[in-house]
């Protein structure tokens, strides 16, 4: 009897499996319905909470926080901004409701099922991007971003033999030891952690290269956690937060080597980006950083809050002016570094699609109750 009720479980889970597969055989629709410039060069992301968009309602929503809280609407991430300001040059995909979550990814992957992506969210369709997602979720567990994308790359491959990937993590895993960094940037126990990402990132590149060797990848460096006014009145000393430098400089010369070594590959250094922005410490370590002004009239400072004037939003993620300032970094790395025909983002363009947002927000927040 036993056996029987064994048999019926299984029997079930096929047929479910096979179910789901009719339903959805890994690729949203809007991938077949879709009109892509024909000379746009397509754009995938891995990586955490840094590149996940802001607009994916299913993930951000009031309940569970939004990104930008009452400017939700009008703050955006990198990725976002790129598919507005160079949705004719760059492909990061449609804007699709997509992917698994839970128990059913394991059921999949255990079926040799696709998944497509993993968790589900609203998202462009080369986002692969989750918040908290590390180095290692790049190959590992039940998220596995890297194999997931080539899944979904192979189905296109000609494409992709102009296409870029965009790797941005480790963040979450190095900012776990900022307190011993700050005591010594040498000490072993970081060791580990540098070892770990670079082995993850390095696997990953090797895996999508390994069917699209012509692909582009961008190894995106670690910024200096210190540097989030979350952490302003930690490590007051020049002693310390230059141990903290020295310790990330010990992770980001470990990418940069993995990514020179790598064919069709390039380092973004995030931290030099940071402090040719936004500045850093001075030598006695009090937090002093630069005003960046957008179009003459926003004064966008390294502080916290939702208001567009802010570099950084509530939730400790870079704000509007950051993201749309890091995409016309980015567009600039890409031509330089691979030679690919992007038109530039100038600061006149920049403003144009920041201020209008800014207004509105700042509207917005002279509406909201108890303001």
């Amino acid at each position: 009897m036993r056996m029987v009720v064994q048999v019926a479980f299984i029997v079930l889970g096929l047929a479910a499996a096979a179910a789901l597969m009719l339903w959805d055989n890994g690729v949203p629709d809007a991938v077949a319905d879709r009109v892509v410039p024909p000379k746009a060069i397509p754009l995938a992301v891995m990586g955490d909470s840094n590149s996940h968009a802001y607009q994916d309602r299913l993930n951000f929503s009031v309940e569970s926080g939004q990104r930008g809280g009452i400017n939700q609407e009008r703050t955006f991430n990198w990725v976002e901004v790129l598919a507005r300001l160079r949705g004719d040059e760059i492909d990061v995909g449609p804007w699709v409701t997509w992917g698994r979550s839970g128990v059913m990814v394991r059921l999949l992957d255990l079926l040799h099922l696709p998944v497509g992506r993993a968790p589900r969210k609203e998202d462009y369709l080369y986002n692969f991007a989750f918040s908290a997602m590390g180095c290692k979720e790049l190959m590992e567990g039940k998220f596995r971003q890297a194999p997931r994308l080539v899944a979904l790359m192979d189905r296109e491959p000609e494409r992709w033999r102009r296409g870029v990937v965009v790797i941005r993590t480790g963040l979450g895993e190095w900012s776990q030891f900022m307190d011993l960094q700050a005591k010594d940037p040498n000490a072993p126990e970081l060791q580990p952690v540098i070892d770990g990402c670079v082995k993850y990132v390095g696997d990953a590149i090797r895996l999508i290269h390994a069917s699209h060797p012509a692909t582009r990848v961008v190894v995106v460096g670690v910024v200096n956690e210190a540097s989030d006014p979350l952490y302003f009145d930690r490590w007051q000393n020049g002693l310390e937060f230059g141990n903290i430098e020295k310790a990330l400089g010990r992770l980001n010369g470990a990418l940069r080597q993995l990514a020179d070594a790598q064919p069709n590959t390039l380092f973004f250094d995030d931290q030099a980006w940071v402090l040719a922005r936004w500045g850093s410490r001075p030598p006695d370590g009090t937090p002093v950083y630069k005003t960046v002004t957008i179009g003459g009239t926003l004064r966008v400072t390294n502080t916290a809050g939702d208001g567009p004037n802010h570099a950084i939003m509530e939730d400790h993620h870079s704000g509007l002016a950051y993201n749309a300032l890091w995409a016309q970094s980015l567009v600039s790395s890409l031509h330089a570094g691979f030679g690919l025909s992007l038109t530039p983002i100038t600061d006149q363009e920049v403003a144009r699609f920041v201020l209008p947002l800014a207004d509105a927000s700042l509207g917005a927040a002279l509406r909201a109750p108890g303001s």
